[in-house]
């Protein structure tokens, strides 16, 4: 399968691609600087000789059109919404999986909700209905990603308002050797988003023996 993701020079769309990459996905990362795309999924490629897939460095553009279906969204918030005006023409027939956490600007240990509720439910708001919005991979540690020897330590938590796309995510991100589950509707993103500054806080401090930790959903003892 072909998926692209968009803003996928920064590290957690980087860490995306390898992962999905590793799975043997063709993986297109895309960028408003095609050529710095390019330079990027070169450098992934020829530093991880043995991933299955492909990794290809695109414009925003060109990489949506690459996808056959799945279309990551990893852009920084303050782009958020602009680079979403840019391609919503492009995405009909895609499912937009949107990674991106309102961060507050200057500081990571806070989120700044947009008057929608969070990101996912702006994107949806912004794109309109007929285009599936899915919230997903909001709490997962970018360096675990990029360490393709390290597995994802964590559940994945999947929302957003159309069942069938959620469902689909939920099977997408299984193929990453994750577990994922069912969250319920876009609004869900409300506590998604915020658990991230919740795990930056916990990561960075001295007071715990860990770094880069995420979530878990355990089931009760027998």
């Amino acid at each position: 399968m072909k998926l692209s993701i968009i803003g996928g020079t920064g590290p957690q769309g980087k860490g995306l691609a390898l992962r999905f990459a590793k799975v043997g996905f063709e993986v297109a990362l895309g960028s408003r600087d095609e050529a710095r795309a390019v330079e990027v999924a070169n450098s992934l490629s020829s530093d991880n000789p043995n991933l299955v897939g492909q990794i290809t460095g695109l414009s925003n553009s060109q990489a949506i059109a690459f996808a056959e279906k799945f279309v990551i969204f990893s852009v920084p918030w303050k782009g958020h919404n602009d680079t979403l005006n840019e391609v919503k023409e492009m995405l009909a027939d895609k499912i937009l999986v949107d990674i991106v956490v309102p961060l507050e600007d200057g500081n990571p240990k806070k989120v700044s909700m947009p008057p929608e509720g969070s990101a996912t439910e702006a994107a949806q708001a912004l794109l309109g209905p007929k285009i599936p919005v899915i919230g997903a991979l909001h709490n997962v540690s970018a360096n675990t990603l990029n360490h393709l020897e390290k597995k994802i330590n964590c559940d994945i938590l999947v929302c957003g308002n159309n069942l069938d796309a959620r469902l689909e995510t939920i099977e997408l991100l299984k193929k990453l050797e994750v577990q994922a589950y069912n969250a319920g509707d876009a609004s869900s993103a409300r506590c998604l988003e915020a658990i991230t500054p919740i795990l930056i806080r916990i990561n960075a401090s001295k007071a715990v023996p860990f770094s880069h930790a995420g979530i878990k959903i355990w089931p009760p003892e027998e």
